[in-house]
């Protein structure tokens, strides 16, 4: 058995591949930032990761069967990454966010020092206030995965049938 004779892995590194490409057209019809760097980012419409852990599970039910060992390793591992792509890798992204708040709120209140003595008009706050930034998330929201899961199932039937 060859490499390329592994349906499931090949399965799962097509989902994984085709997902992070979907990322910039749906982010495009998203109306969201876009770039190329898209493609190999954390994050975004759909997840990679559970499309690749969905397709890998696809693959083997279909090769296997429901009753095989592997799946129910395959499965296992799948909603360890799932779980993780939503809550340890999400939480991991909020803390970057705060980090970068924390320092764009040091950068303001060294703005605001120097507008104060130049101009008593605004408060501190209000200054602040102006210049809040958008926030990025490193994880997936729940939208995310489920479209991440639905690829991986699609992907792996159609890489059978091309199979």
């Amino acid at each position: 058995m060859t490499l390329f004779d592994n349906y499931p892995l090949i399965a799962a590194l097509c989902a994984i591949f085709i997902t992070q490409i979907i990322k910039i057209p749906v982010a495009f019809l998203l109306r969201r930032p876009t770039s190329f760097a898209l493609a190999t980012s954390t994050g975004g419409m759909p997840s990679s990761h559970s499309a690749g852990v969905t397709a890998l599970i696809t693959g083997l039910i279909i090769e296997q069967g429901y009753g095989s060992r592997l799946v129910a390793i395959a499965a296992t591992f799948g909603v360890i990454v799932i779980f993780d792509s939503m809550g340890v890798r999400r939480q991991s992204g909020e803390h970057g966010i705060l980090i970068n708040e924390l320092i764009a709120d040091f950068e303001n209140l060294r703005k605001t020092i120097v507008a104060i003595s130049q101009d008593g008009t605004k408060s501190v706050k209000e200054m602040i206030d102006e210049n809040r930034q958008s926030k990025e998330f490193l994880g997936h929201k729940p939208i995310e995965v489920f479209f991440g899961i639905l690829s991986g199932i699609l992907i792996a039937i159609l890489i059978n049938f091309l199979y």
